[in-house]
């Protein structure tokens, strides 16, 4: 799949990725990724655990050097630019890395001998938008406490890209509520900001894009809407059960594919009118149903459907070689 033709409503890129590869012995971690991210939106990146959301990051923000392929972040290039890159995004973990010796203010007033003179009061504009208390130590925060305190230092130079990674984890919903809110304010300024998570309803709530990266490789990659409007469910009940589907040609993409007596479900994306009607329309077809997928479906197929197109595979070619003998 060609993620790169999905991303060009803008003309300014933030991050730029081509062919990116990162392996390890006995592990693919990436596995030649393409990706074009615009300007000004707000990029969510969806994976399960272990499917190579953060070691993308770590090479963005040049923590990590690819085994192969490149990537731009700001025009900028990791391997050599990193520091600059760095100056330039703010980054949030979902396990921040804070002095707990610290008050907040102080780790602020330390921050700031990094950056440009402005830096320590947007940092304490922020915290007292946050209400977190500026004399408290660091490891009297309560978690929603730490998250903010990591994102107002994440915030507090202005950067161009912030990249958020799992930021949200165990957070309560109020809190989590604000860091969305938080993202949104960036866009409007005309910022970037690079989401990865695994919680799917609140990614729904803010993100212009939506990529699925799954063992390595993107499964999809295109704004919200499209995929709102391209990926649907498909429920085609069939006349006898060892009959194979007819093969659905390009556009279409299935991405996932379970079999149950005489009805199959298909997740697909591409479908559309025409295709869908010489469906209906095939030997052995009894009825097909189609409606548009959700975000909550669409990321299960990704992540689990490879497994259930190669057991689809095994049952069409069993399902031909008993029309055969038959």
């Amino acid at each position: 799949m060609n993620t790169e033709t999905t991303t060009a409503a803008s003309s300014i890129t933030a991050i730029s990725i081509d062919q990116l590869t990162v392996s390890y012995p006995g592990c693919l971690a990436l596995d030649h990724v393409n990706l074009t991210i615009p300007s000004g939106t707000v990029y969510a990146l969806l994976g399960e655990n272990g499917a190579g959301k953060t070691t993308l990051i770590r090479a963005l923000t040049g923590f990590l050097k690819p085994s192969s392929g490149r990537c731009q972040v700001l025009g900028l290039d990791p391997a050599t630019d990193a520091l600059s890159i760095r100056q330039r995004i703010g980054y949030v973990s979902d396990a921040p890395a804070l002095y707990d010796w610290m008050t907040v203010g102080e780790i602020g007033w330390f921050a700031a001998s990094f950056y440009a003179t402005g830096y320590l009061e947007r940092y304490l504009e922020l915290i007292a938008g946050y209400e977190v208390p500026e004399y408290r130590k660091i490891k009297a925060l309560s978690k929603g406490q730490r998250a903010k305190v990591a994102l107002a230092l994440a915030l507090a130079h202005d950067p161009q890209l912030l990249i958020l990674d799992e930021p949200t984890s165990g957070l309560d919903p109020l809190v989590r509520r604000e860091f969305l809110e938080s993202m949104l304010d960036r866009v409007a300024t005309g910022r970037t900001v690079l989401l990865s998570s695994h919680q799917i309803a609140e990614v729904e709530r803010v993100a212009d894009y939506i990529a699925i990266i799954h063992q390595g490789s993107f499964r999809v990659a295109d704004t919200l809407q499209r995929l709102r409007e391209t990926v649907h469910e498909l429920t085609i009940t069939v006349e006898d059960p060892l009959v194979s589907l007819p093969l659905l040609a390009e556009p279409v993409e299935v991405l996932s594919d379970q079999a149950e007596g005489r009805q199959r479900q298909l997740i697909v994306q591409g479908m559309d009118n025409e295709l869908l009607e010489t469906l209906r329309n095939s030997n052995g077809i009894k009825q097909v149903t189609s409606r548009s997928a959700t975000l909550d479906e669409l990321f299960a197929a990704c992540v689990r459907g490879q497994g259930q197109r190669e057991v689809a595979k095994v049952l069409n070619r069993r399902n031909r070689n008993s029309s055969e003998v038959a």
